[in-house]
């Protein structure tokens, strides 16, 4: 477990749990990585540029920054929220992960990926004390080579609407709505916000 930047010692939700595999594990986890690589663009919405290649940080920050200034320019109205989930590699619904991956990517994918995420456990040590197995049920290994990629299939099919942009860097997502009148520019935000908290 590392502390998060900026958290308090004494907070248990302050501390990020990081999986520290074998050598053999991550030389596997690399292997199916690279065989998952060519179907990520069929799978990956446009829109999400955390963990990809071709896809860097500053491109996205372009994207929003271009929106907000059409939005001035054109004298309109932008609306936006941004979203964090929290905790979100943790709160990966394992049985949800290996539907999406059973409906997007070739089924041999589905029986390594399902034992991959079967029977896991983990420990804490602090000092020379180590407490008991416990066993892991939801949530992507973090600090793995899969973990980044595997929660971007989770997420693949967030909700997108035609009246709004939609931005996604992993767990963080922007949502905007440009529009000539500030009602219809929030109420179309609000909808779309809906269609995220219901999908």
């Amino acid at each position: 477990m590392i502390l998060k930047p900026g958290k308090q010692i004494e907070e248990v939700s302050s501390y990020r749990p990081i999986s520290l595999l074998p050598l053999i594990g991550k030389l596997f986890e690399r292997v199916i990585l690279n065989r998952l690589r060519p179907h990520l663009d069929t799978i990956l919405p446009e829109h999400q540029f955390g963990f990809r290649q071709k896809h860097a940080t500053i491109e996205q920050i372009h994207r929003l920054t271009d929106t907000i200034s059409h939005a001035l320019e054109t004298k309109k109205y932008c609306s936006a929220v941004f979203l964090d989930i929290s905790q979100a590699f943790d709160r990966v619904w394992h049985d949800g992960l290996l539907f999406k991956i059973k409906k997007y990517l070739p089924h041999s994918f589905y029986f390594i990926m399902k034992s991959y995420l079967s029977e896991r456990c983990f420990e804490v040590k602090l000092n020379n004390i180590t407490s008991d197995l416990y066993k892991i049920r939801s949530g992507v290994p973090q600090g793995s080579i899969l973990g980044p990629v595997l929660y971007l299939i989770f997420t693949a099919d967030i909700p997108t609407d035609n009246k709004t942009f939609i931005a996604t860097y992993a767990d963080d997502t922007a949502i905007m709505s440009v529009h000539e009148n500030a009602a219809i520019s929030s109420s179309n935000l609000q909808k779309h916000i809906t269609e995220v908290e219901n999908g």
